[in-house]
């Protein structure tokens, strides 16, 4: 198979380029590799040693927006997920941009990674970080989110796209680390997170996920 995505399954930049991949109906390999103890190897593919990388034959390629991109342009006959227009796919973009960059340090390293990875760590959850993620920063993340998405369906209106995977995969690890949206609150994101993940892009994916969380758990 020459696609192959080296990564972790609950990494949400791995989880946001396998949703898609198998929303383009690609077939690919993963390739287990963390953030702790990699091979030497894998700073051939990532010298950064972040995951995902990618591999598509003789091409290499890091960092899950880049591999994302490019495989919508490799791939021209699947289902695009960039837009119809230059518009829509710089809408894309930024939006991607948002999830890695203004959710992920809340919803993956503030709640997921306390809650879950340091105590497999063996480290202590630090709740008051937490805490002030979910109450003090967060909030307006939503309120932004909420107001962009007004009555669409998607963030795109009614079609779906690749800025839908890059707000719900952060979303998610906020869920595996045992916080939900308030629906009263944030209604259309509610709906949306909901939406997404009943495709089925990720019940293929999060079964595996709920063993590895499963797993960290009986490890305490």
């Amino acid at each position: 198979m020459s696609l192959i995505v080296y990564g972790a399954p609950l990494s949400p930049f791995v989880r946001k380029l396998r949703l898609c991949l198998l929303e383009k109906g690609l077939d690919y390999q993963l390739e287990i590799v963390t953030p702790y103890g990699q091979p030497d190897w894998y700073r051939e593919l990532n010298p950064l040693g972040r995951i995902p990388a990618f591999r598509d034959g003789e091409l290499t390629l890091a960092d899950s927006s880049v591999i994302c991109q490019y495989l919508e342009e490799r791939y021209p006959q699947h289902l695009p997920l960039f837009g119809k227009d230059p518009a829509e796919a710089a809408r894309v973009r930024w939006l991607e941009k948002y999830g890695d960059y203004e959710l992920a340090p809340l919803c993956t390293f503030g709640v997921f990674r306390n809650r879950l990875l340091k105590p497999m760590l063996g480290q202590a959850c630090d709740e008051q970080a937490v805490q002030g993620v979910l109450h003090e920063k967060l909030p307006q993340h939503f309120d932004y989110l909420e107001r962009t998405l007004g009555q669409g369906e998607f963030f795109l209106g009614e079609q779906f796209s690749q800025a839908d995977l890059a707000i719900f995969t952060q979303l998610l690890n906020m869920e595996h680390g045992g916080e939900a949206l308030d629906a009263a609150r944030w209604p259309a994101l509610t709906s949306h997170y909901q939406r997404i993940k009943a495709r089925p892009s990720v019940q293929n994916v999060l079964p595996g996920e709920l063993k590895v969380i499963a797993k960290i758990a009986g490890q305490r």
